[in-house]
């Protein structure tokens, strides 16, 4: 088939390979304009842009889909199907008809279940046993339209970086078997039961909750490995929590109990096992204790 491409972040890179290696032709490839980053702010192009370029293809980054112009330059392309993964835009109507089968997303969750941005990380903090990856056929509404086939996987203490790499790898062969035969996989409309919305993670609900349980603390460090990255302060310096074990222990929210940072968090613990001070490598709780003091009775927040 002839494909556009569209997708962003590391999520949607195995999926662009698997498709020029099962002998599709990417017509083009859509991705977020190159942001800045770093500590020079110089302009970085996303890993999708990065990858397709080392591939020879073409690369689009429009700021907006909405004008006519881009609009017909995307038709222009005669797809016979676009496929969407984590890319970023909204795609109105003219994009989603312009291919001769429509536009295809991949989504990282169990639909109906976590339509929208940050699917992965909601379904760990949710306590959610297990999670999957779709292709479903697009349409205007948020994540609403059928879907064609799906994938599925246990959380299974999994962080977001670990699932939503496994669900990529798993969503690059579930769209390549999708468009081998697509009349195999007939749209199927979603229930109208169970709809829950993946909003949008903020930074600031990166803070560890130690009031919230130990449960849902380990939840937090899980559901923002890698980014943003789950964390408490102990004055003006924070600390990012990597890895930690629930412990069968009372304690005060946010107060250090024992020589090995164990943090009371009411009925339960939570004792972190891999951390990471601002502008260091992650490094063990043990290494960090022995050059910062955090004796029982520390209170952090």
């Amino acid at each position: 088939m002839r494909i556009i491409y569209m997708g962003t972040p590391d999520f949607a890179v195995p999926a662009l390979e698997a498709l020029r290696d099962a002998g599709h032709g990417i017509v083009a490839v859509y991705s977020q304009p190159p942001r800045p980053a770093g500590r020079g702010k110089a302009l970085r192009h996303s890993p999708v842009h990065a990858r397709a370029e080392a591939m020879g293809l073409e690369v689009r980054t429009p700021v907006s889909l909405k004008g006519a112009e881009e609009q017909a330059s995307f038709a222009a392309l005669a797809a016979d199907v676009a496929v969407v993964a984590a890319y970023g835009l909204i795609l109105p109507q003219a994009i989603l008809d312009a291919p001769v089968h429509g536009c295809l997303n991949l989504h990282g969750s169990l639909l109906p279940r976590w339509r929208g941005a940050a699917p992965i990380q909601r379904a760990i903090l949710a306590g959610d046993a297990e999670t999957g990856v779709q292709v479903m056929q697009m349409e205007a509404g948020l994540d609403t339209g059928p879907v064609r086939a799906t994938a599925r996987t246990s959380i299974d203490g999994k962080t977001a970086g670990a699932l939503g790499g496994e669900l990529a790898q798993m969503g690059a062969a579930l769209i390549v078997d999708v468009l081998a035969d697509l009349a195999a996989y007939p749209p199927q409309p979603q229930s109208a039961e169970g709809v829950t919305y993946a909003a949008k993670i903020t930074k600031d609900e990166a803070r560890i909750d130690f009031t919230a349980g130990a449960i849902q603390a380990e939840r937090q460090v899980r559901a923002f490995n890698p980014a943003p990255g789950a964390f408490f302060t102990l004055g003006e310096e924070r600390f990012k929590v990597l890895a930690a074990d629930v412990v069968d222990q009372a304690g005060e929210p946010g107060l250090v109990l024992d020589e090995r940072l164990t943090i009371g968090c009411g009925a339960d613990s939570i004792r972190p096992t891999l951390i990471q001070r601002a502008g260091r490598g992650a490094m063990s709780v043990d290494e960090l204790l022995r050059g910062f003091a955090l004796p029982a009775g520390t209170r952090l927040s």
